[in-house]
């Protein structure tokens, strides 16, 4: 058995797997949180070697972690690495998956903008090119579009206050997982640490707007927000998004809805889905794909703003945009929103938030 540290507790990464998490997808057991705890924080502080870690990481992949395994890696990364800078206003929190999109337009930047010039505050955030796609995320889309990202937390939330829309880095906002990019590139494959960057929650905000691949997972991330004891979000929506990434899908996108108090005061969670085609908008995922990911997204995401383009690409950015309205319950349903959102565009709002953001 391994030794007691006196830094940590009886857990080291190798006993873990020895014991709890390393037998297999099958037979592999559920670590308690406190022993999911002690894993985490062993890892940001460095001491596992690169193999121990590289299995660990593995194992946690074949098994499944549970909504409490995944709470308690949160709240360690929230304790120990992310430094949170709050905005006088409350944004909608978009943590899209850090590794980003290949294939069709990041459209996120022009929705949050447009939600932004509509009164919703929005805040982003990623990181630059992390493992394991290491393809293409907010960051390069607005450096592209002249926006300044490798921003200080403090800096972030002033951007917020001053023109709706906010851009969060994450080498200065939770440098502790940052510092493992070298680790989890060399692994090749996802890691806990791709689920749980996207709900760091910088701005401290109470609403969260987030992505993912099948709907059981969106149950499983909110599980994560009630069993936290620092994510304070009391709304979060998961929905599944091109490429995992915020962009609603063409055609059908499955919504997942959640609420710590819905009417009757009790926790809500609903899905259902949007149809695209229900807002006038027939188009297929093959109409928004881009052939370079941050130049071509940029410059649809510069001429919808300024009113120049009025097509597949406009519907989906005010579309997105009407989302983020309806996530924090500025608007009472997604028609309002896109009324909001095109008429944003066609005043000349949109174009000015961004020309607000390239002059911050």
């Amino acid at each position: 058995m391994a030794q007691a540290t006196q830094e940590f507790g009886e857990w080291p990464l190798k006993r873990l797997m020895t014991e709890v998490v390393g037998s297999g997808p099958k037979s592999a057991d559920d670590m308690t949180r406190a022993q999911a705890r002690e894993a985490f924080q062993r890892i940001l502080s460095g001491e596992p070697d690169a193999t121990t870690l590289g299995a660990f990481w593995l194992a946690n992949r074949w098994k499944r972690n549970n909504p409490e395994e995944l709470a308690a890696y949160t709240d360690v990364m929230r304790e120990e690495s992310v430094v949170t800078a709050e905005p006088d206003a409350d944004p909608v929190d978009c943590g899209a998956n850090y590794d980003g999109k290949d294939t069709s337009a990041i459209l996120g930047v022009g929705a949050g903008v447009v939600a932004a010039a509509a009164g919703t505050p929005v805040v982003v955030h990623s990181g630059d090119y992390v493992p394991s796609q290491k393809a293409t995320a907010y960051k390069h889309v607005l450096e592209e579009l002249g926006v300044r990202t490798e921003l200080e937390a403090t800096e972030s939330a002033d951007m917020v206050d001053e023109t709706g829309f906010g851009f969060y880095y994450q080498p200065a906002f939770n440098p502790g997982v940052d510092d493992l990019y070298d680790r989890r590139d060399r692994m090749g494959v996802r890691t806990f640490v791709n689920t749980i960057e996207t709900v760091a929650n910088p701005a401290n905000a109470d609403v969260h707007l987030g992505s993912f691949y099948h709907l059981a997972f969106a149950k499983k991330l909110t599980d994560l927000i009630t069993e936290s004891d620092q994510l304070e979000y009391s709304r979060a929506i998961f929905f599944q998004g091109m490429e995992g990434y915020d962009d609603i899908r063409p055609g059908y996108t499955k919504v997942a809805e959640w609420d710590r108090a819905g009417d009757d005061g009790e926790e809500s969670f609903a899905d259902y889905e949007i149809e695209t085609a229900a807002y006038g908008m027939e188009m297929e995922r093959s109409d928004l794909a881009v052939d370079d990911m941050a130049t071509d997204s940029a410059s649809i995401t510069e001429a919808v703003l300024a009113g120049d383009r009025d097509d597949h690409f406009a519907d989906a950015i005010a579309l997105n945009g009407a989302f983020r309205m309806y996530a924090r319950q500025d608007v009472d349903s997604l028609e309002d929103g896109l009324e909001q959102a095109r008429g944003v565009i066609a005043d000349g709002s949109a174009q000015a938030v961004l020309e607000e953001l390239q002059a911050f």
